[in-house]
């Protein structure tokens, strides 16, 4: 019985998906024998699977979130050699379910608005997440692996769901980079297991500890891990590893689009947490001068100074968020470089990432409901004069556009604080520098969405977007916009509860 309370939030969602497979299949039976009725059929199907995906992802954050306030489920930790499930878990699988229940809810209101009769979309949004919450749980490589195929396979899917030219472009290259990335990423288990003998995560550490300088297998573990340290940053976008992610981005369907911004992105930093915390917190091999640190610094300086300048020049909002949500990459490294030296750095980063992802899918969520059918609002045009042809989208898209920035007193603002702040306190100086001119840089694209929601009219002769109409996008919002707020305004109480998640040993 413990066993089965410990993998609660695990199974729960996994039956919940099976129940939601068995109600599409029935469901298409029905919609290919009223062939006459079949947009307002699969319309209707859509929106039950809809809510019953959302439903069922609520549930498995509230499972996940109880069993990691439970002191009881860390004892049975033990017990399980692939599945690490500690609080840290529990807390990342309750995030990443969150997440995806408001992208299902999303989703539901974009694919019966746009007349997209794909019910399939919220099966791999589930399966997927089922995916990222195993890779957040990893405690073996392999078990890494496999669960990181299972998020992105999904994910490949969803990006070219609308079958057109651009999607299926976006898709292929998606698909081809993800596959180099995890070519990389397993070549890196095979050489982690080489030097150490060992493929689940407290082995390696182990075995790299009872190394000394002149142990022979010294080269082959660097390149191991630099190898899986590089396959986790193409799931992250870092730069140079981002080359997908704007077509990608772009050519995804909106929902979709929001999807990988916030959860597989999540995910995959909180995979890179584990690997780097748990398998790699020798001082030797995270030391400043010869150990991950100091790259993944490099790497923090770059993701951001490129991204910023590249999104600051885009005219489709779409693509700036796409830019932007790189750029986010960079800020949370630098807390990832932090941890270091500062007690403070994982926790900052866990704030900084849940900040980011519900701030970057409102702003998804709001660019989806600025349009409409025949109309889907995708450039700075389409939002000209929106503050007073629809003042509640405006509002909205105001709110999370000020998250993304970091304006006080939004969930931004501290999540970026507290990475400065835990940079600061690991004197890394330059870094925080950086990171500060950086945010000056994109405060000019994202306030120049406010500007042009309110300052700027439609040019002669243009037809705007017109919002749409939907309870679920609406209620998926509000759930969102208070969560940016909650966060802005009890920080502190945030990170007191995130510390309990540490993962240093």
């Amino acid at each position: 019985m413990n066993a089965l309370m410990a993998l609660s939030p695990l199974w729960v969602v996994a039956l919940g998906l099976l129940l939601l497979m068995l109600t599409d299949a029935f469901g298409n039976s029905a919609a290919t024998s009223d062939s006459e009725r079949l947009p307002e059929v699969v319309n209707a199907q859509s929106s039950e699977l809809a809510l019953g995906t959302a439903v069922v992802m609520f549930a498995g954050a509230c499972f996940a979130i109880s069993m990691g306030l439970s002191s009881a489920t860390v004892q049975t930790s033990a017990s399980f050699t692939q599945l690490a499930l500690d609080p840290f878990s529990y807390f990342a699988m309750g995030f990443l379910c969150l997440l995806a229940g408001l992208t299902a809810l999303l989703a539901g209101a974009y694919l019966s608005e746009h007349r997209v009769y794909r019910t399939e979309f919220f099966l791999l949004l589930g399966w997927s997440t089922l995916g990222a919450m195993a890779l957040v749980t990893a405690a073996d490589l392999l078990t890494l692996f496999v669960a990181l195929e299972t998020m992105s396979l999904g994910t490949y899917c969803l990006v070219a769901l609308r079958r057109t030219s651009r999607s299926l472009e976006a898709a292929l290259k998606y698909f081809l980079l993800g596959s180099f990335s995890s070519a990389l990423l397993l070549f890196g288990v095979a050489l982690l297991y080489g030097a150490t003998g060992h493929t689940d995560l407290h082995g390696i550490a182990l075995a790299i500890a009872q190394m000394d300088e002149k142990t022979a297998t010294i080269p082959l573990l660097l390149a191991g891990a630099i190898l899986v340290i590089v396959g986790l940053s193409f799931k992250i976008a870092a730069v140079p590893f981002h080359a997908w992610t704007p077509d990608a981005y772009e050519g995804a369907p909106t929902p979709a689009t929001a999807f990988m911004a916030a959860v597989v992105k999540t995910a995959a930093f909180g995979v890179l947490l584990r690997v780097l915390l748990v398998a790699l917190p020798d001082p030797r091999i995270m030391s400043w001068g010869a150990g991950w640190s100091g790259a993944l610094a490099v790497v923090a300086a770059l993701t951001m100074s490129v991204a910023n300048v590249v999104a600051a020049r885009q005219t489709s909002v779409k693509r700036m968020l796409a830019y932007s949500s790189i750029a986010h990459a960079g800020y949370a490294l630098i807390g990832v470089v932090s941890m270091v030296r500062s007690a403070d750095g994982q926790a900052s980063v866990m704030l900084y990432l849940a900040a980011y992802a519900l701030s970057t899918l409102g702003a998804f969520g709001s660019l989806i409901w600025a349009g409409s059918f025949g109309k889907e609002a995708t450039s700075y045009d389409d939002l000209a004069g929106l503050g007073r042809r629809n003042p509640p989208v405006a509002l909205a898209f105001t709110l999370f556009v000020l998250s993304l920035a970091g304006i006080p007193p939004t969930a931004g603002f501290f999540g970026k604080l507290s990475v400065f702040r835990a940079a600061v306190d690991a004197n890394f100086m330059g870094l925080v520098i950086i990171g500060l001119i950086n945010s000056v840089v994109a405060a000019y694209y994202y306030l120049k969405v406010v500007v042009v929601m309110y300052m700027q009219d439609p040019e002669q002769g243009a037809v705007p977007a017109t919002p749409m109409r939907s309870p679920m996008l609406g209620t998926a919002l509000f759930i969102t916009a208070i969560l940016v707020l909650v966060l802005g305004i009890f920080p502190e109480m945030v990170l007191n509860v995130l510390a309990r998640t540490s993962l240093a040993g």
